[in-house]
């Protein structure tokens, strides 16, 4: 049996339920072998309603993690999730071109969850101008897409469309956009486009939340399909129900935050 190799550069979430923790264990559910370039350490503080913080990790630092990473035989895909500056940013591209890397996963991470600013909102432009245009799929969530698509806010599905072309138009192959439960009706929807049709993902909101890291799971199940094979349409399809389950099985870590429970698809079983 052959592993499939997966690379995710991203942030290091301390209180393991997103960033490159949520990839690395949605990865090993999908059985294959992932690989981490930290860019970021962020922590969050208890004892002031759980405000973040961000450490950026040197780009030289960055460069030679990727170095040691692409060293081995060829990765299967990778994702992209919060990057710290532009010049990682620019960093990535040159690996991903230098390596000539397929299945190329963009989440264009932004802010924290509970934050509403971006970060750095000149990160924001270098995603759209050096990664975007060499994704296979990009994965927003409401208010990246509208970051990136130059939009005041998405609200409806017809906003999501909108966006959607906007976004394919800044060259990667598929965008999916993702609605989850912030959309009005009972519905979480998440919306694929291709460049000429739209197929849109559906289930029944789950009122819960313990949602942390859904996102950073969402695409981290993705590019796991993506290695194993999968088509983008099969591997969003199978990425849906990898992070609703996730989602469904959700538990308190304290006082501010749930994370999904990444083992709930296959019905994981820990002893105490």
């Amino acid at each position: 049996m052959t592993i499939k190799k997966v690379l995710t550069v991203a942030g290091s979430d301390s209180s393991g339920g997103a960033g490159l923790q949520a990839d690395l264990k949605t990865f090993q559910e999908y059985g294959t072998f992932g690989c981490t370039a930290i860019t970021n350490l962020v922590t969050m503080d208890p004892k002031n309603n759980w405000n973040h913080r961000v450490y950026p990790v040197d780009e030289t630092t960055v460069r030679e993690q990727l170095e040691t990473i692409f060293s081995g035989s060829p990765l299967n895909a990778m994702k992209t999730g919060m990057l710290g500056s532009t010049n990682i940013i620019k960093i990535v591209s040159e690996m991903i071109d230098q390596y000539e890397m397929k299945n190329v996963v963009i989440d264009p991470v932004m802010v924290c969850k509970g934050e509403d600013e971006p970060l750095h909102p000149e990160n924001g432009v270098a995603i759209r101008d050096y990664l975007l245009p060499k994704a296979t799929i990009v994965t927003p969530n409401l208010f990246e897409a509208a970051q990136l698509s130059s939009m005041s806010a998405i609200r409806t599905v017809a906003n999501m469309k909108e966006a959607a072309k906007k976004l394919i138009n800044l060259g990667p192959e598929y965008v999916v956009i993702k609605g989850g439960k912030s959309l009005d009706g009972n519905k979480a929807i998440d919306l694929l486009y291709d460049g000429s049709a739209f197929t849109f993902y559906e289930v029944e909101k789950i009122n819960t939340n313990y949602n942390h890291g859904a996102g950073c799971t969402f695409a981290a199940a993705i590019t796991a399909g993506l290695a194993k094979g999968f088509s983008v349409k099969e591997s969003v399809a199978k990425a849906k129900t990898f992070t609703t389950e996730g989602i469904k099985a959700g538990f308190a870590f304290n006082a501010f935050i749930g994370p999904v429970w990444h083992g709930a698809y296959n019905r994981a079983v820990l002893s105490d």
